[in-house]
């Protein structure tokens, strides 16, 4: 088992702690978190033994759990590389693309593996799907949250957009042309509300909003390619696919036929898969176990982390 240690016990870090503490892919030696309250508080409640220092937990390791504030991720990041350790790190990787490319390059002469926490990759209805996705041509994405004074001290096209950003980039195989962007700031000091418009070389174009001022609750993603339509509820973990082939010669009486101006006939099905119930954050933790172990590729990595920010970053530089 590989020895676990959780930087940051906010509410985030509660969850990471409770799961790796409960995984039998890990060992939870404990955490370090930078309010002493807070700090005593998880312990009484939960028993897990507290590091006084950030080095202290880092020695006590092998792999070291990044769930702090995004502008700590850098320098804790670096520590614990310099010290072969591991890293899980919460989204964005860091505050800046530099920082990101600076870590890669640590863990590269280090050795050690690197994995971020891009959640949605295994939200199971994504999971069900996303070997149906083939060279999507257009994405339309909606993120609409409640107002949650928690993560309005970066904009919302990191705390929420960056979900979307990731899984667009892992389903289309093509560089970015163009981006064109607008975020407003409604109750915090940082865009509250954002479109982005992103452009493929491969003529791939996804559209992308987010808000932390909704009234309600939406993560839809909509993927449309040639002679499919695929949705993806990643909130409700439900999943559409649409499809369409040529129609028979002599449709059946529930048959649905689309004909074209042209005369072509297509036929619509439905071919939805079975979601299959899962932790998405104990499966991200738990799969970066199994990349130590076996010493394979993570499912999400550091690049995968930098290519989001980057982008991320495009979109807010439009602002």
């Amino acid at each position: 088992m590989l020895k676990a240690g959780v930087l940051g016990a906010g509410h985030l870090g509660k969850i990471h702690l409770r799961l790796l503490n409960q995984s039998d892919k890990y060992e939870l030696v404990g955490f370090y978190d930078a309010d002493p309250e807070n700090a005593k508080r998880v312990t009484e409640e939960f028993g897990y033994k507290y590091f006084d220092t950030i080095e202290a937990l880092i020695d006590a390791v092998d792999v070291v759990d990044i769930v702090t504030p995004t502008l700590s991720h850098y320098d804790c990041a670096k520590t614990a590389i310099k010290k072969g350790k591991h890293i899980f790190i919460e989204k964005p990787i860091t505050n800046t693309v530099e920082e990101a490319e600076t870590i890669r390059t640590l863990v590269a002469e280090h050795g050690v593996k690197g994995q971020v926490g891009h959640v949605e990759r295994f939200n199971p209805a994504f999971i069900a799907v996303k070997d149906k996705i083939d060279n999507p041509m257009f994405i339309e994405t909606h993120r609409l949250a409640e107002f949650n004074p928690r993560g309005t001290d970066v904009p919302v096209v990191l705390d929420l957009m960056i979900h979307d950003i990731d899984i667009i980039l892992s389903v289309v195989n093509s560089p970015v042309k163009h981006i064109s962007a607008s975020g407003v700031s409604v109750v915090s000091e940082t865009p509250d509300i954002a479109n982005a418009r992103i452009e493929f070389k491969n003529g791939c174009v996804a559209n992308l909003t987010a808000s932390r001022i909704s009234l309600k609750n939406m993560r839809k993603t909509r993927f449309f390619q040639k002679d499919a339509y695929i949705s993806v509820d990643f909130l409700e973990k439900k999943c559409e696919v649409v499809k369409m082939k040529d129609a028979p010669e002599t449709p059946g009486d529930f048959d649905m036929i689309l004909q074209n101006a042209e005369g072509v006939k297509k036929q619509i099905y439905f071919d939805n898969p079975d979601v299959e119930g899962n932790n998405a954050i104990l499966d991200e933790l738990e799969t970066f176990a199994n990349a130590i172990n076996s010493n394979t590729k993570p499912i999400v990595t550091l690049h995968d982390g930098t290519e989001a920010l980057r982008v991320a970053t495009m979109i807010i530089n439009q602002f």
